[in-house]
């Protein structure tokens, strides 16, 4: 059987996936209702650059063949990784001194809504066969609880003048881990999968958010954007430079960090340091093992193709290096 792209997967569910986000923005009120058109407005503006809301249609196909029944599930995905990114939007704006805009607590209203409420909505709808709704129902709010401690760990990790991969990564864990391994769970307990392929699958995804995250962090570089740098943001990148430095090389990075949310050239030299040799050596080890974690609990599923094929590749994509060369720093 011919393998399966993440982006070919999205290719063949899109309008289905477009139908389903339109009947869950229906639950907010009828049109022209001022919450729904929130929300509606939350979608448009806040798109996503790569269509994740496919995994758990791959996640449903590995186990059963068919991934249409995880289509609700796929718009809860969505739903909250859009609500999530608003939010960090807005904690970045206010990061760089610009405030809260006027619409700022509107904004979090309409987030709240779109990435908590309308998901747990969908959740007990009868699309969804009834004995499975506490559970998927309980998956959700778990997951919730472990985003938002570790985005607090990610924040509070602001603070640190030396910061270390692991306490990086255990607060990647929360923050990008929890929503895959959610959503992962969610499509295997849809599936009726053993409990211990529902532990597996939820491990897989805690591992592929890492990478995600790790991959976002990266292409925050390669773009050009450096929100990360101008943000004074604490990435696993600035952890393997800080431990790869001396003492008087890691006062610098912590003394560049602080001047890069303001300073072109601390950006630029900033920049230099953590696509150094050392920096760089720490990134593709931790890269290479979730690389690695994640394929052996693949491997140990052994899903339906083309579903895991499809799997496999958003491993790729993820764990693929990409930092070489600085780009350019505006």
């Amino acid at each position: 059987m011919p393998s399966l792209t993440y982006q070919d997967l999205h290719a063949r569910h899109a309008d289905a996936i477009r139908a389903e986000v339109a009947a869950a923005l229906g639950l907010a009120g009828p049109p022209g209702d001022l919450l729904r058109s929130s929300c509606e407005e939350l979608m448009r503006r806040q798109t996503m650059r790569y269509p994740l809301s496919v995994l758990p249609l791959a996640v449903h196909g590995a186990e059963t063949g068919d991934p249409e029944p995880a289509l609700p599930l796929a718009v809860v995905h969505l739903l909250w990784w859009t609500a999530a990114c608003r939010l960090d939007d807005l904690a970045d704006a206010e990061a760089a001194g610009a405030g809260p805009a006027p619409s700022g607590h509107e904004a979090v209203l309409t987030t709240l809504a779109a990435g908590s409420l309308l998901p747990l909505r969908l959740l007990d709808s009868p699309r969804l066969p009834a004995p499975v709704r506490p559970v998927l129902t309980a998956e959700f709010t778990a997951c919730g609880l472990a985003a938002v401690a570790g985005q607090l760990a990610d924040l509070r990790g602001c603070t640190s003048d030396v910061p270390r991969r692991e306490a990086v990564l255990a607060a990647y864990r929360g923050k990008s881990g929890a929503p895959f391994a959610m959503i992962t769970a969610m499509a295997s307990l849809l599936a009726g999968a053993e409990p211990e392929r529902t532990l597996l699958w939820r491990e897989f995804g805690d591992l592929l958010g890492i990478l995600w995250q790790l991959f976002n962090d990266q292409e925050d570089i390669t773009s050009g954007r450096h929100e990360d740098l101008r943000n004074g943001t604490v990435t696993h990148l600035l952890a393997c430079s800080h431990e790869a430095a001396s003492p008087a090389d890691s006062a610098r990075l912590h003394c560049l960090r602080a001047a890069a949310r303001t300073s072109p050239q601390a950006r630029a030299e900033l920049l230099e340091l953590l696509l150094s040799g050392p920096a760089l050596e720490g990134f593709r080890q931790d890269l290479e093992t979730y690389r690695s974690r994640s394929h052996g609990v693949l491997d140990r599923l052994s899903g339906r193709d083309p579903y895991a094929s499809c799997l496999y590749d958003l491993i790729g994509q993820a764990s693929r290096l990409s930092l070489r060369t600085p780009a350019p720093v505006l």
